[in-house]
């Protein structure tokens, strides 16, 4: 479940033309935590996921579309 959200991170972070640290500034967070994010290698709380969903410009919802 992990690696499936963190691919779909990913593919809306790409579309957005966005790099890692990009979004990693958007959200407050450090790049390493996205790159972590990405490979779902880690497990996010809900708020993390809704920080990540508001700076891509979608809802929790949305991004939980995997």
């Amino acid at each position: 479940m992990s690696r499936k959200l963190g691919k779909r991170i990913v593919l809306l972070r790409e579309k957005k033309g966005w790099s890692q640290a990009e979004l990693a500034r958007v959200c407050l967070k450090d790049r390493q935590s996205i790159e972590r994010l990405e490979r779902g290698t880690t497990n996010p709380t809900a708020y993390t996921l809704y920080e990540v969903a508001s700076a891509l410009e979608i809802t929790l919802a949305e991004l939980l579309k995997i």
